[in-house]
């Protein structure tokens, strides 16, 4: 949410993720080519990991190590995936209360009750219909739960993220949880509750080695956890010049599926994410992300 008075002052026309010719070429090569019917057979693939019934809800995690890695806009992109294909309720959680700016991705105009604050509202008696009342309603029959209201406030800590989990879990067949940077301990409790697990990282030498230092160190934890973890690598730029086959290939030597989110420009300029101006290849890439992070959760029991 951006408060009044700033709206008008960073208000600027979104550009596409990919450049007019780039659109082109790709229509040429579409027709000229099989792919269309590739795409349309991945398409299908997608669908159905991602429309699979649940019988608990499922809580995805997204996390970083350091700010600036495309955390809050990644898990815009899956929760969004997720709400277009389900038909149960999706909803977004947001565990970060220094500002976090998903509220901002996903378009928020108005923000009332948070994390901290719904831990003790919602009741085992209470419907669907009661706990919405309560939340941002987004489209695809979405929502979301923000950690402030757009100023510092009671910082959230793990007991309460912990009962404000509990209290909503049954509501939604998916949660995606946009937590604080690791290590924080409200991180750490979400990583270890979650069925599934997102970290994201800057495609950078520096965001690489220091992801694999994060990742030696979750060997160390329970089993489940980093068999249940995604790590996206987020292009910041274009044409960075990193090896990113091999950096994948070195990440996965953990036991972490492993995906990249291109440069897309539409990303970059920030603002709220507009899915009809994301390049197709971003797109394509979140779908992947979504469906990789939900087919592990899948195979988790809770631990």
């Amino acid at each position: 949410m951006v408060k009044e008075g700033l709206a008008d002052a960073l208000r600027s026309k979104p550009r596409h993720g990919e450049s007019f010719a780039a659109r082109a070429a790709r229509a040429v090569r579409r027709t000229l080519s099989s792919s269309a019917a590739r795409e349309v057979a991945e398409i299908t693939r997608t669908a159905a990991v991602l429309q699979q019934p649940v019988t608990t809800g499922r809580q995805i995690a997204v996390t970083s190590i350091r700010g600036g890695s495309g955390k809050s806009t990644v898990a815009a992109l899956l929760g969004t995936t997720y709400a277009h294909y389900r038909h149960d309720p999706v909803l977004f959680l947001e565990a970060d209360p220094a500002l976090g700016s998903l509220p901002l991705r996903l378009g928020a105009e108005a923000l009332r009750w948070t994390t901290s604050e719904i831990a003790d509202i919602v009741k085992a008696d209470m419907s669907l219909l009661d706990v919405t009342g309560y939340l941002v309603q987004l489209p695809n029959n979405a929502w979301l739960l923000p950690a402030s209201q757009g100023q510092i406030g009671v910082m959230l800590d793990s007991r309460a993220y912990e009962r404000a989990v509990v209290a909503l879990r049954r509501y939604f067949g998916v949660m995606v949880i946009d937590c604080e940077t690791l290590p924080t301990e409200v991180a750490r409790v979400a990583l270890a509750a979650a069925h599934g697990r997102v970290l994201t990282a800057p495609a950078t030498p520096e965001g690489i080695t220091s992801t694999f230092s994060v990742l030696q160190w979750m060997q160390g934890l329970p089993r489940h956890v980093i068999a249940g973890t995604v790590v996206v690598l987020t292009e910041l730029v274009a044409h960075s010049g990193v090896d990113l086959d091999e950096a994948a290939q070195r990440l996965r030597s953990t036991g972490v599926t492993v995906q990249v989110l291109p440069y897309d420009r539409h990303l970059a300029a920030g603002g709220r994410v507009q899915t009809e101006l994301l390049a197709h290849p971003t797109r394509e890439a979140a779908a992947r992300i979504a469906a990789d992070v939900f087919q592990l959760s899948l195979a988790q029991k809770r631990h």
